[in-house]
């Protein structure tokens, strides 16, 4: 059982990436994401999860500066946008980016789509990073199995994390136990699905059970299926309260009720058809 905000996956390559952390899509650049970030820190969290397409690197990198938490304590996330892959534009991007967080080296960089005829010279550049020590640990977002598979074919270095849409509604069982095979990490972005099933009656009931919001049901639910997650929030309360899930434990009725929401429903674009 995950027990506290702090725990841990190994990644493949040894790397410990925490099972929680705050997700800052759609976070406002400046006083909004700085404080948000400051405020999850503050709370216990030591993963912060962000993109250049998001465009609130920088103040994602004031807030680090400003937590007073050693940076070793911290696991930071960000992502190569579309615009900029391809190999040397992945180089200089990733350059990009660590200048706005003010870093010395990244956690993880993940290639945020799967850019048709783009995404294996990415992933070739982010090899290099890797290799030359910029990065601890390497992954993709967005991929589907025959993304995956498709990148495997050439790569030197296999991902580590994957990061898709994940929740009850979109439970991607087929994509989980092919990266659980492959020792791949899989992470959820849009955990609690915008907020769309907060108000489901079973979520509901089983929330009563224990005691629990229907968000803190759905976070649970993630961890026990052993896929990191990243809700977002921009306030404080929310932020503590969505992190208040290591008191309780889902029995195996639950999760096969909340298993049973499944639609395969996107809320997001699908990763073989995005234009951005």
């Amino acid at each position: 059982m995950i027990k506290s905000l702090q725990d841990s996956t190994i990644l493949h390559n040894g790397v410990k990436m925490p099972w929680f952390g705050l997700g800052v899509w759609k976070v406002e650049e400046g006083h909004e994401v700085k404080e948000a970030v400051k405020a999850a820190i503050k709370a216990g969290y030591r993963s912060i999860d962000t993109a250049a397409g998001y465009g609130n690197e920088e103040g994602v990198g004031k807030a680090i500066k400003e937590s007073g938490i050693p940076r070793e304590e911290l696991f930071i996330t960000t992502k190569v946008k579309n615009g900029d892959q391809g190999y040397e534009t992945t180089l200089e991007a990733f350059e990009t980016s660590m200048k706005k967080l003010d870093l010395e080296y990244l956690d993880l960089y993940l290639v945020h789509w799967p850019v048709k005829g783009k995404y294996k010279e990415t992933w070739k550049a982010i090899e290099k990073l890797y290799q030359d020590g910029r990065i601890r640990a390497i992954g993709v977002s967005n991929f589907q199995i025959h993304h995956l598979e498709d990148l495997m074919v050439d790569a030197e270095i296999k991902p580590m994390v994957n990061q898709v849409e994940y929740h009850p509604r979109l439970s991607q069982l087929e994509l989980r136990e092919f990266c659980r095979k492959n020792d791949i990490q899989l992470e959820a972005w849009s955990p609690l699905m915008q907020g769309e099933l907060l108000q489901h009656p079973i979520l509901e009931e089983i929330g009563n059970k224990y005691n629990k919001t229907t968000a803190q049901v759905i976070l649970r639910w993630d961890l026990q299926n052993e896929v990191v997650t990243i809700p977002k929030s921009v306030k404080e309360h929310r932020i503590i309260e969505n992190a208040n899930i290591f008191d309780f434990e889902l029995s195996q009725d639950d999760l096969e009720k909340i298993k049973s929401l499944n639609q395969d429903r996107r809320i997001g674009p699908d990763p073989d058809n995005f234009n951005f």
